[in-house]
């Protein structure tokens, strides 16, 4: 018999037939892996700190929790319209009016099960195979995952510590080709931390209308800024609004990972198409999690500002400590709740961040994920969503595991 494809199943000896070549383009989460092995040391006992998982340790604001369960205890469990109840899309589009000076029409926003479902709507809707999708490293991977799934190319422009991983205008023009179809923009950034600043924006807006590329962009971490304006590039005109797809959601700034509301504010016609796609793969996000949801995106935002504040200071202070461990090298971030220190100068010949990011977890009982996992090699990510006392007692083993081996 001759070899057989990588994609072919076998059951009990059994030949089945094989699995899509699309199965292939995937590649298990390294956040995801890394934080099931640091689950599984802690249920053996293991006393392990944890800086991969990327979501709030706060607790859902209780307005928002009371709402969903006289949802539930309404009977409001049924099926929804599949792309959002009007309620909630209307309080995103009051949100979208209040807080980021867009103009949006309920019709032109479709709520998904997550941001991360959001974009991936957009991409499926936008691009075909072949086409290139321009991505800003260090960039979260799901990204290049969905750009694959739709049969497009990732192409790459790579930022860096030294612009505060801000992208060069001349590396941007030069990554476009004729088979260009979008700019994928995360700001702030997973993994940087990094914050656009205006003139950036207005850089990349010049590219996509020249060009007549759409621009997707992911603003979940939009609330969680730290000293900076993190402006929506939509709102550079109304130009730009017409060929941009805000992404935005509940998970980061409400502490709301677990609910699954992302939503889209998109040119009518991609609307369109997203809700008709969700029609087919979802449907509607859940119920009574929407009536939460719609709570959450009118809530004061003083009610938001204790948790931006609490991340604020966590930011400072593991920075500092960061800094202060030989051979690593951390910038401020402007937003988002991590940070992304340059551990170069801690690396033995021949060492990877990888190899760094696996020798903590086994030696300093420290679980970071590295960099090279966001095409940022050279560099680990740490997670600052957990209490100053973790981080405090996390980057001391850190520096001390570090000091040990270079004694």
């Amino acid at each position: 018999m001759g070899a057989r494809s990588c994609s072919t199943v076998i059951l009990n000896s059994v030949e089945t037939p094989s699995l899509s070549s699309r199965v292939e383009l995937l590649k298990p989460s390294p956040t995801l892996a890394i934080t099931s092995k640091a689950n599984a040391m802690k249920a053996q006992g293991i006393d392990v700190i944890a800086f991969g998982a990327g979501e709030p340790d706060f607790n859902t604001p209780q307005e928002i929790c009371d709402a969903a369960k006289a949802a539930i205890d309404s009977g409001f469990t049924k099926y929804t319209p599949s792309a959002g109840i009007v309620e909630l899309k209307q309080a995103i589009v009051g949100k979208l009016a209040r807080e980021n000076n867009l103009t949006y029409s309920p019709e032109q926003i479709i709520v998904s099960c997550g941001a991360k479902h959001s974009v991936y709507n957009a991409i499926q809707v936008l691009v075909n195979p072949g086409d290139e999708v321009i991505l800003f490293a260090p960039y979260w991977m799901t990204y290049a995952d969905q750009i694959k799934l739709a049969g497009g190319v990732p192409v790459v422009v790579q930022t860096g510590p030294e612009t505060d991983f801000v992208p060069s205008y001349d590396d941007l023009r030069a990554a476009v080709t004729p088979r260009t179809k979008a700019i994928l923009l995360n700001s702030p950034s997973n993994p940087t931390g990094g914050v656009f600043p205006r003139q950036t924006l207005k850089e990349i807006a010049t590219v996509a209308l020249k060009n007549n590329l759409w621009i997707i962009s992911d603003e979940i971490y939009e609330r969680l800024v730290y000293g900076f304006e993190a402006g929506s590039i939509a709102a550079l005109g109304q130009d730009v609004q017409d060929r941009t797809i805000t992404i935005g959601g509940c998970s980061k700034s409400y502490a709301m990972t677990g609910w699954r509301i992302g939503f889209s504010a998109a040119p009518l016609a991609v609307a369109k198409a997203m809700s008709n796609l969700q029609d087919q793969v979802t449907s509607n996000p859940t119920s009574f999690a929407q009536k939460g949801a719609a709570v959450a995106f009118n809530l004061p935002s003083d009610q938001i500002e204790a948790m931006r504040a609490e991340f604020e200071a966590r930011r400072d202070l593991i920075v500092g400590l960061l800094n202060d461990v030989p051979g690593f090298e951390c910038n401020l971030p402007h937003g988002a709740f991590y940070a992304f220190p340059k551990v170069t100068g801690a690396l033995k010949p021949g060492e990877s961040d990888v190899d760094l990011a696996s020798w903590l977890l086994e030696e300093a009982k420290v679980a970071v994920v590295p960099g090279s996992v966001f095409e940022g090699a050279g560099h680990i990510r740490l997670s600052y969503a957990t209490s100053r006392k973790n981080i405090e007692e996390g980057v001391r083993r850190i520096k001390q595991a570090i000091v040990d081996r270079t004694a």
